[in-house]
């Protein structure tokens, strides 16, 4: 009996596992994938430093930051911008680190899906499978929405800069909001093959982004900063809370520019070597976008002139602080469009990341009876075409809640963050119980030996603690314009869930039916 079999042994719906020999090349083995239905039908075209950028792209840290100050201003302020970003890089750290262990064992697209698949027991297997699986991919689908959003925002406030007396209608940005989400759609869907390079070029347009703005914004404040007591250790109330509660409300900021670093291993079956390149790429990414943050959010914070004007501007916070600080529109413009780039740039990595959480989970029957389409990919246009288009369709559909309500899309974006972390709950907790056991007999070329559980427990801790927190409203007291609604969005994805599962999952949804040929051929590409 191979160590797939002992894991899948009594499971539900228990899978067709055969062994194939270590010496087998990867052409036997795709073929001996296709006799148990796991066709390789994605061209690996991304290289070690594609996979780098899209995640940098991705994560786009410094800019997702910056754009999102308003959420941590008022709920700790630059004592939880700057102090609070060392505690979440910290803790995301563990969890990439636990993870990436995981990922260097288990190549697998679906990630934290398939991990739990393995390493739950099997009387619960299935039905946690399907239940990550679900919180993963409506996260990443509404962590997508949420660069149409900030990329609407800053055109926005390009505008509101030059033409002061303008009120942009919602309508007008709701058009702006479908042009970022068409440009992501179009690129994912029909020059699939171009990616690789866009992600090259994401990954360098955001580094030069930031290396750019941070000199020009120091270099024009002429050593008219603010002190260093004011950036590092100015402590800002306004919520209501205690202030040990506002601090942690504030840390969303910091964890939304750090979420979905498990991005690149759903791009296992498009890269090379993915035991090895996926989890560094998770480490990396990690390292360099919170590293980046923290500079330049103590940049931004030292040159900013007056942060209340900064939070009521209709320019929003970025173009705000830029304006004060080069005290020209044209500069301000100039700068903010490293920031639009990036944006446009995250917006079609977080678009590629979605279709491919939902075309793996559909492949595996996790979508219910639309798996057949969306798990397919198009022979023309070697994209899952169909997945791209129902990652499409929903972020335009979070758009459409903005017409009536902003709150509603701002309780969709906090989502992004919580349903990610739901995601990763589940496999932690059982990393935690089973230790080292799940990787026995299995090719891992890093281990983290006696360290692994202390890692594990202190991952699982930020998890707990932050997901709570996250869904507390704001500020109180509470009334309907500052009440999260993020406990609202969890239900509803919940209640789908449930009733996929009754319906359709229970009986179809098998995890990963042919691990053993799927890890095959992933340790094989090269």
């Amino acid at each position: 009996m191979t160590d797939t079999e002992k894991h899948l042994e009594g499971g539900h719906g228990s899978a067709s596992v055969s062994t194939l020999p270590a010496g087998t090349d990867l052409k036997r083995r795709e073929s001996h994938a296709h006799e148990y239905g796991t066709e390789v039908e994605m061209e690996r075209n991304f290289s070690f430093l594609s996979c780098l950028g899209l995640a940098f792209a991705m994560l786009n840290s410094w800019n997702a930051m910056t754009a999102s100050l308003q959420l941590t201003l008022p709920s700790g302020g630059p004592v939880a911008v700057v102090w609070g970003l060392l505690v979440a890089a910290f803790g995301t750290m563990m969890n990439c680190i636990s993870f990436a262990e995981v990922c260097n064992a288990f190549p697998m697209s679906g990630g934290q899906y398939d991990w739990t698949y393995i390493i739950v027991p099997a009387p619960f297997r299935g039905s946690l499978s399907f239940f990550v699986g679900w919180m993963a991919t409506a996260g990443w689908i509404s962590l997508a929405a949420t660069a149409s959003q900030l990329g609407a925002n800053y055109v926005a406030g390009i505008i509101a800069l030059w033409h002061p007396s303008f009120e942009i209608q919602t309508w007008q940005f709701f058009l702006l909001y479908v042009a970022f989400t068409l440009s992501s759609f179009l690129l994912n869907a029909f020059a699939v093959r171009l990616l690789p390079l866009v992600d090259r070029i994401a990954g360098l347009w955001g580094f030069i982004g930031f290396v750019t703005v941070a000199i020009t914004l120091l270099a024009c404040s002429s050593g008219d900063f603010n002190s260093g007591e004011e950036v590092f250790t100015t402590f800002t109330n306004e919520t209501g809370w205690p202030d040990g509660m506002a601090f942690m409300l504030g840390l969303l900021q910091s964890f939304f520019g750090l979420t979905g670093f498990e991005a690149v291993s759903h791009m296992i079956e498009e890269m090379p070597q993915p035991s090895k390149n996926a989890p560094k790429v998770m480490m990396t990414s990690v390292l360099l976008g919170s590293s980046t943050a923290w500079i330049f959010l103590v940049i931004y914070l030292f040159v900013a002139q007056d942060l209340e004007s900064v939070m009521t501007a209709t320019t929003g916070p970025v173009l705000a602080v830029y304006h004060q600080a080069t005290s020209s529109r044209t500069a301000a413009t100039c700068l903010v469009m490293f920031n639009l780039g990036s944006m446009l740039f995250a917006g079609q990595g977080l678009t590629t990341i979605a279709s491919r959480m939902v075309w793996s989970f559909a492949r595996d029957r996790g979508m219910g009876p639309a798996s057949p389409w969306l798990g397919a990919v198009h022979p023309t246009f070697k994209s899952p075409l169909w997945a791209v288009v129902f990652v499409a369709f929903w972020i335009l559909a979070f758009g459409c809640i903005s017409l009536g309500s902003s709150v509603a899309l701002n309780a969709i974006v906090s989502a992004s963050v919580v349903l990610l972390q739901i995601s990763y709950i589940v496999p932690m907790a059982f990393l935690i119980v089973r230790g080292g056991d799940i990787y026995e007999g299995y090719e891992q070329s890093w281990s983290l030996g006696r360290w692994r559980r202390p890692i594990n427990i202190i991952a699982m801790a930020f998890l707990l603690v932050t997901t709570v927190c996250f869904i507390f409203p704001p500020f109180i007291p509470v009334a309907g314009s500052t009440m999260n609604y993020v406990i609202v969005v969890i239900g509803i994805v919940a209640v789908l869930c449930g009733a996929t599962w009754v319906i359709d999952g229970r009986k179809r949804f098998h995890g990963p039916g042919d691990l053993e040929e799927r890890l095959a051929v992933a340790r094989s590409a090269s």
